[in-house]
């Protein structure tokens, strides 16, 4: 046992230190070269063609263990089987029956007449986010055309704006608000935060703090807050935030697991949905539709403001 043993380590460690390519250049052999190729002899001589092929496979079932579990892992919920009933191509969440999606130009060419079909049916979509801002100077190049189909379709529509930690947080609300312009019956401004920047725990809740009065000032309303659930409860976990309406993303499971309240559901990003081009996220409500509504601007704060 103590040889096998002795054995297995010497077959690894020459493997380990063996060169990644055969040196090109012919030299002539010296003693370094010749105990080296002695010492590997050695430890292949002593070791049985059931212990080399063991090693081997022991080698193949490890990087398969690391592929599985940071590769795979992550996407199975994708191929459990579906107890509930499917729509838009997913195992969709019971007892909702308020549906949403949320886009940006990644979900490309909207086909408005096919998508608004889609008000009807099992799964009925009676909202959506459309990304408006991001950082202190982008506007999403579809955001003013969809945010105006939007409306002209009956949808409830709602903005957001994706946060960079490193931009100041005072000048990325200034540019969400000369930007977007609400009217009632639409969301409160939605702030997405899904990254720290390399800023602490700290320095991550002021900066989006700032963001959060800021446009709730201009506004009149409280924006509602989405993040991961893994996220919020990292770093969002002040219990400030939990005044804000809260929109959670939380993929691949049977149900929310956050113990807090919570307004939205944002359960898979490879949704497909008719007159939408690409794969899409796809949210629920949590609450009636006549919840949603009250959720929305009303119209005695109908805000008005020119870009």
């Amino acid at each position: 046992m103590c040889c096998s043993v002795t054995c297995i380590f010497l077959y690894i460690s020459i493997v380990m230190s063996a060169p990644s390519k055969p040196r090109k250049t012919r030299k002539k052999t010296n003693s370094g070269s010749t105990s080296t190729a002695k010492y590997s002899s050695a430890a292949v001589d002593c070791m049985s063609p059931w212990m080399r092929n063991l090693i081997a496979l022991g080698i193949i079932l490890l990087f398969s263990l690391v592929f599985y579990w940071f590769f795979v892992r992550p996407y199975t919920y994708r191929w459990k089987p579906c107890y509930g009933l499917k729509g838009y191509g997913v195992c969709m969440p019971g007892h909702y029956s308020i549906h949403g999606v949320d886009m940006s130009h990644y979900q490309g060419v909207l086909d408005w007449r096919r998508l608004v079909l889609n008000r009807q049916g099992n799964f009925p979509i009676h909202f959506m986010f459309l990304k408006a801002t991001e950082g202190g100077d982008f506007i999403d190049t579809t955001f003013f055309a969809n945010f105006t189909k939007a409306r002209e379709y009956g949808f409830v529509r709602g903005a957001y704006h994706f946060f960079i930690p490193q931009t100041d947080p005072l000048k990325q609300a200034d540019f969400f608000i000369r930007m977007v312009e609400l009217q009632a019956g639409d969301l409160p401004p939605v702030l997405d935060v899904e990254t720290k920047g390399g800023k602490s725990k700290q320095e991550l809740q002021a900066a989006v703090k700032v963001w959060l009065d800021r446009v709730e000032a201009h506004y009149g309303v409280k924006p509602i807050l989405y993040t991961s659930y893994k996220f919020k409860k990292k770093y969002l976990n002040d219990p400030f935030f939990n005044a804000y309406p809260y929109w959670i993303a939380h993929y691949y499971v049977d149900s929310v697991r956050y113990e807090g309240q919570w307004q939205f559901w944002q359960h898979t990003d490879v949704g497909r949905v008719p007159g939408i081009e690409k794969e899409v996220d796809l949210n629920v409500f949590n609450g009636t539709f006549q919840e949603l509504i009250s959720l929305t601007i009303p119209a005695c704060d109908s805000l008005m403001h020119s870009r």
